[in-house]
């Protein structure tokens, strides 16, 4: 395990000789993200669907009229507020994030791996530090993220997210 800390898990040496890539490039510009200030996405395997806390991070939302909750690990049931859309982009690619669920009292923004596959002709490799999204026909990698506190986590570093509405 590597213990210096000038580096990032995609630019360490030591995971670089065991065949993990490079992180893309993303120098972007974060205008217009979400009111809380992040765009931080949570890939969760066992959710499905998508869940977000920011009702301003979402295009074409619509009132939820339903009595669902979204339910979480300690068992509470979450009221749904919205369901809309948003997207995720980068320098060279968006990814759609269709009917995603609005829960004010959510902690953090989930993405569904199985619904992000689905919409987006992409699959995921987790690895222990570090995870990608690629391309299902080139294996070209479209987005990286990082283990954050236990959590992977597709940061601000990596994707912007930006309403608009289609």
């Amino acid at each position: 395990m590597c213990q210096t800390f000038d580096h990032t898990a995609p630019q360490c040496p030591q995971l670089q000789h065991r065949g993990y890539g490079q992180q893309p490039s993303a120098n972007l510009a974060l205008s217009n993200i979400s009111s809380t200030g992040t765009v931080d996405w949570f890939p969760n395997i066992g959710a499905n669907k998508h869940v977000t806390p920011d009702l301003a991070g979402l295009a074409a939302s619509e009132p939820y009229l339903g009595n669902n909750n979204l339910h979480v690990g300690d068992g509470k049931g979450l009221p749904i507020s919205h369901i809309g859309h948003t997207k995720i982009y980068t320098p060279h690619r968006s990814f759609t994030l269709s009917n995603v669920l609005h829960v004010p009292k959510i902690k953090k923004l989930l993405l569904s791996v199985q619904k992000f596959y689905l919409d987006n002709n992409v699959y995921f490799e987790f690895h222990h530090f570090v995870f990608y999204v690629k391309d299902l026909n080139t294996n070209e990698i479209l987005l990286s993220g990082q283990s954050q506190d236990g959590l992977y986590a597709l940061t601000r570093s990596s994707v912007t997210s930006v309403p608009q509405a289609y």
